[in-house]
């Protein structure tokens, strides 16, 4: 992860008086690795939920039951209500959630490996959410979802 991006986001968030939350599957928490490797960051990083597991999305996010069995939990429906839900179940102003299929199995035709969907939200609102098609090993995919979430997030947060 780019250092420089990190510390303009902290900065950036730091002189808003607001604070972030992750909501991760597929990533298993390394969002909020990279974000806590930066000195400092208690002051602007406030929880990381790792859901890895659907009954954990329902449970620590409230993804309903409905959606998860309606789209499944590499779905566009389901990272919006992980994003929701991580700013509401914290004191968080933003949240980017992730989940997806990082590999080597799991893959199908409809959501083949490297399918990834994010979103950021902000306070009650999703902001953004899309669909990422990553290429290489699980590794790989987990480390370019990281470095895009992240991305994505300092340019939503410079324009808000």
């Amino acid at each position: 992860m780019n250092d420089e991006l990190l510390t303009e986001l902290a900065g950036l968030l730091i002189q808003r008086g607001e604070m972030l939350s992750t909501a991760e599957s597929c990533t298993g928490g390394g969002i909020a690795h990279a974000v806590t490797e930066l000195t400092g960051s208690s002051a602007w990083f406030d929880a990381g939920f790792i859901t890895y597991s659907n009954v954990a999305k329902q449970r620590m996010l409230h993804v309903s039951v409905s959606t998860l069995e309606r789209f499944g939990a590499v779905s566009d429906a389901v990272v919006r209500e992980m994003a929701l839900g991580a700013v509401q179940q914290s004191q968080a102003d933003w949240s980017i959630s992730v989940s997806g299929i990082a590999g080597p199995d799991g893959g199908t035709e409809e959501k083949p490996v490297g399918t990834v969907w994010a979103a950021w939200a902000h306070r009650d609102k999703v902001l953004l959410s899309h669909c990422y098609q990553f290429e290489g090993t699980r590794a790989q995919v987990r480390q370019q979802t990281i470095d895009f979430s992240l991305t994505e997030l300092l340019r939503l947060v410079q324009s808000n």
